[in-house]
């Protein structure tokens, strides 16, 4: 088969059997094709299906030499090993040239994380006089409280909203769906954007009628938006931290693990498949430590 009849069949597989996002589909295919070029410029002339292990090797060994960074690397040797699995599967190779493939060494990045206080000094620092105020309290007050991913948050519905019983329905990474709990303030400040703001705006576009967060146009607002949002509150509350959406994210899940919150409980609320990707939140910072074993080893006091 030539690569341009197994790329179509390998994207296929991702979106319908892997259920996987716009996003990740793209990423997948960008490997491979990176695999295509690599081959291209080593003047090897064979079919995807008919590469060894050994040529495989020399890609990773290009990809390394290139300057990528070893995170990126284990991307795109994943995407590899993805790409590879789908051919062992539909039976087009007897034999999976990956299985011995070796991912680079990666250490494990801390996300940044924001301070309690610093949360309340980005709330407090949004101009509620202004008429996006409300609406922006409510975007912060909802992505601290549930830990959202940025895509989740835009595309949150009124009619994903359970305020009566404490809840509101998300949809996340793959159209996976899950139920995330939502604190009283959060809840109070979507109500005072919903009535204040929201239910006046006569310009709502057909495609965003069910839409809880909009902007001035009516319309959804862009994960970009959501960036400025927080990047120009950041500034104004003289926070010098590389602030992100995610940010807020990873503040609740540090927050709820620093608190005693069951992993198991966040992994959850976060959406993450593996409990290997939750685990990172359970960092603590080293005075944070030091003080526990002050307090609480017996042969410390």
């Amino acid at each position: 088969m030539n690569w341009n009849s197994i790329l179509k069949g390998f994207k296929a597989y991702l979106q319908l059997e892997r259920s996987l996002s716009e996003n990740s589909v793209d990423a997948y295919l960008r490997d491979i094709i990176k695999l295509k070029q690599f081959c291209e410029l080593q003047g090897i002339s064979v079919q995807p299906e008919k590469l060894t292990q050994q040529q495989l090797e020399q890609f990773i060994s290009f990809v390394s030499e290139y300057g990528l960074s070893a995170r990126t690397q284990a991307r795109i040797l994943s995407g590899i090993k993805a790409f590879y699995k789908y051919l062992s599967i539909e039976d087009i190779i007897d034999e999976n040239p990956t299985e011995l493939l070796e991912a680079p060494k990666i250490g494990r990045k801390l996300p940044d994380v924001l301070s309690i206080e610093e949360i309340n000094e980005l709330i407090s620092a949004i101009d509620l006089s202004k008429p996006e105020g409300e609406r922006n309290k409510a975007i912060l007050e909802t992505m601290y409280s549930c830990g959202l991913r940025v895509s989740e948050l835009i595309n949150l519905k009124l009619s994903n909203l359970v305020f009566n019983e404490g809840f509101i329905h998300v949809v996340g990474k793959g159209s996976k769906e899950r139920i995330v709990p939502i604190g009283s303030i959060a809840i109070k400040h979507i109500n005072i954007y919903i009535q204040s703001v929201r239910n006046h705006q006569q310009n709502i576009t057909k495609s965003s009628e069910d839409i809880l967060f909009l902007n001035r146009r009516g319309a959804k607002l862009t994960r970009v938006m959501i960036f400025t949002i927080i990047k120009q509150l950041c500034k104004k509350a003289g926070i010098n931290k590389s602030i992100s959406p995610h940010t807020l994210r990873h503040s609740f899940a540090t927050h709820l693990v620093e608190g005693g919150a069951d992993l198991r409980a966040v992994q959850e609320m976060l959406g993450h498949e593996s409990i290997t990707t939750t685990e990172i939140y359970t960092h603590l910072d080293r005075d944070y430590l030091r003080q526990a074993i002050l307090d609480f080893h017996p042969r410390a006091k």
